[in-house]
């Protein structure tokens, strides 16, 4: 595909998340809106907005020279603002997301999975070795301290992002007899959110961990090892 299909991709997209923007227009001039429409026309008008700028991500990936605004090193390295992979006590991978879980309960964001994957991939880049476990627990611990947040319902949460992300990388897939889930939550006054792939037959040694007498961050960062 030339430079010139590209953007001509880049531009379609584009186009179609700001077409989207008068969905949410339409709605805003009907009065106050059916909450499920609203939610729905955001999370489109989301998904619209995420495959542009993840496009826009690929091209810059693609085509950048090294110079620039986009190739010159900031001061703070992307993967440090997103988030970081390490590996707790039993060889169980740690990734630790500075923010959390978007609301999303018609379809995953594209950009929670492609950011894990980056960090994976950065991890890998360090000379660290990735696991991968033919049965596994994924863990999601969620700390905010924000009051009466409709994420906090788990049903919505996009955790199948997460999934999506190792699925095939450090587990076979992510299906029932593969994959377990489990969901957590904890109050915080940092936004955080801990991940925590293990081999299924630790289950039982995480939550004892887990749930130990030891503050949680101690746990996260590998204190109780």
């Amino acid at each position: 595909m030339s430079f010139r299909q590209d953007a001509a991709r880049l531009q379609k997209l584009a186009n179609n998340a700001f077409c989207q923007t008068g969905t949410l227009v339409a709605l805003a001039d009907g009065g106050q809106p059916d909450p499920d429409k609203l939610q729905k026309a955001l999370e489109q008008t989301a998904a619209q907005f995420e495959s542009a700028a993840l496009e826009v991500r690929k091209l810059c990936e693609r085509y950048s020279t090294g110079t620039g605004g986009y190739g010159s090193r900031p001061v703070l390295p992307p993967m440090e603002i997103a988030g970081s992979v390490d590996m707790l006590g039993y060889h169980w991978l740690h990734i630790t997301l500075n923010t959390l879980l978007p609301h999303c309960r018609f379809q995953p964001p594209e950009w929670l999975s492609d950011t894990i994957r980056r960090l994976l991939d950065e991890y890998e880049a360090q000379g660290c070795k990735l696991p991968f476990f033919n049965r596994a627990l994924l863990v999601i611990d969620e700390f905010t301290g924000i009051q009466g947040r409709h994420i906090f319902d788990q049903d919505n949460k996009g955790y199948k992002a997460v999934s999506n992300a190792i699925k095939g990388r450090l587990i076979p897939d992510d299906d029932q007899h593969t994959l377990a889930v489990a969901l957590l939550s904890g109050r915080s006054e940092v936004d955080v959110c801990h991940i925590t792939l293990l081999d299924l037959t630790d289950a039982a040694d995480f939550f004892s961990f887990h749930s130990g007498d030891y503050e949680v961050k101690c746990f996260y960062d590998g204190g109780w090892s």
